[in-house]
């Protein structure tokens, strides 16, 4: 009876185990679909001063996202950036995400951040809160952006700050370019011109 008895614990329990782990796989493919549908217009993130920002408000237009910090060889980029939104900004939205990924060139938090780039180089464009670009805690718009499983195409996560990643105006990733590939680069303007 005891042999009986200890044979039906172990049948219910290796039946409860498969279940869960189908349970589990089923719960994995459901994020992975979720995450391969998510378009960039799917995301909200919190601009600088903690006021979310839906995605989906920039439907249409053309987007050049970029990683910036206050304490880079390409900080003097932020003029450049900002010569392009006022240039160029009934083409292409300029969307600054401030990260500390690389050698701690941003230290400070979003109001030192903020008050950085407006005393010195007079940033109107669009910036959002402090995130990760890479690494464990990397944001989930930056996995979107590095994943080719996700965009469609690029792999390519930021090798230093000031990376940027067109988006057209359907919400498809169109080019990766590298920290030292100015705003007001030739091939950037054509394509934004485009």
């Amino acid at each position: 009876m005891k042999k009986l008895l200890a044979f039906a614990i172990l049948i219910a329990f290796a039946c409860t185990s498969s279940v869960q782990k189908a349970d589990q796989n089923t719960a994995a493919v459901t994020l992975d679909q979720m995450l391969m549908e998510k378009s960039i217009y799917d995301f909200k993130i919190n601009d600088i001063d903690g006021n979310p920002v839906d995605f989906s408000q920039f439907k249409g237009q053309k987007l050049l996202l970029v990683n910036v910090a206050s304490k880079c060889g390409y900080t003097p980029q932020y003029a450049d950036l900002q010569k392009l939104h006022e240039e160029y900004g009934d083409k292409v939205t300029i969307l600054g995400f401030p990260a500390n990924n690389f050698g701690g060139q941003e230290p400070g938090t979003n109001e030192d951040i903020k008050q950085f780039c407006s005393a010195n180089y007079g940033v109107t464009f669009q910036m959002f809160d402090k995130v990760s670009v890479k690494g464990a805690d990397k944001h989930p718009l930056y996995r979107w952006l590095s994943d080719k499983d996700l965009n469609g195409w690029n792999d390519k996560e930021p090798t230093w700050n000031f990376c940027k990643y067109l988006i057209d105006e359907n919400g498809e990733l169109k080019k990766f370019f590298g920290s030292s590939v100015n705003p007001m680069d030739d091939e950037i303007i054509n394509l934004v011109n485009s």
